[in-house]
């Protein structure tokens, strides 16, 4: 089985950033412009051209092409997030078959090296907005998971999250369960739909997850 967990908001305090040539700071977010400015750091997107006269987004890959070599200190996203969820997944599915759908940087794999960013799907507050990734916003998502996949895949994640893990697994051979918690049954074309009962509304995944994990429900 192949697991994939949306991104969390909360990041470890010690998580890693990117840096321009002059050793500046970058953290990623959707709307820099929107952004309240600081001296010692510079906001960017994903896709915006960076100091090396290449995407942010190229410059995260080909920093990854040496992970055993890592200066700035990035964390692989199985271990940026805060939640334990994360890393249970990690340790008992085995890295290799995790892998989170990030708004800022699309489905990317669980041991891949992450820089601390601030972008989401999810409704935010009026002075958050400058973090809330919209529909029409463009990004060259990264699709790390092979398309020739024929393991089950299961989605943990808030409907605001569905139509990026529909579009980026279309492709994919094996079957793909998606958990839901709300009234409405949403939409999720060629996905096995499966309601995850619980009175949490906020942050229901962690739960459902884990409660997989625990062998408390199944997905087939």
């Amino acid at each position: 089985m192949i697991a994939v967990i949306q991104c969390a908001g909360t990041k470890q305090p010690h998580a890693g950033r990117l840096a321009r040539n002059d050793g500046t700071q970058v953290k990623f977010i959707a709307h820099p412009n929107a952004a309240r400015p600081k001296a010692d750091l510079i906001y960017a997107r994903p896709d915006d051209r960076s100091d090396r006269g290449v995407s942010w987004r190229e410059v995260i890959l080909e920093y990854n092409k040496t992970p055993a070599d890592n200066p700035l200190k990035l964390l692989p996203a199985w271990q940026l997030y805060r939640n334990d969820v994360y890393a249970r997944l990690a340790r008992e599915l085995g890295v290799g078959n995790v892998y989170i759908l990030s708004a800022g940087w699309g489905l990317i794999a669980a041991k891949f090296l992450t820089p601390d960013y601030d972008i989401t799907f999810s409704n935010t507050k009026k002075e958050d907005k400058y973090k809330q990734r919209r529909k029409n916003d463009r990004y060259q998502d990264f699709h790390m998971l092979p398309d020739e996949t024929r393991e089950s895949v299961v989605f943990f994640g808030g409907k605001d999250y569905l139509p990026l893990f529909a579009a980026l697994t279309k492709s994919i051979k094996g079957k793909r369960t998606v958990f839901y918690n709300s009234q409405d049954i949403p939409e999720v074309p060629g996905c096995t739909l499966r309601l995850f009962e619980t009175d949490a509304n906020t942050n229901w995944h962690y739960l459902c997850a884990n409660a997989l994990l625990d062998g408390e429900i199944a997905i087939d």
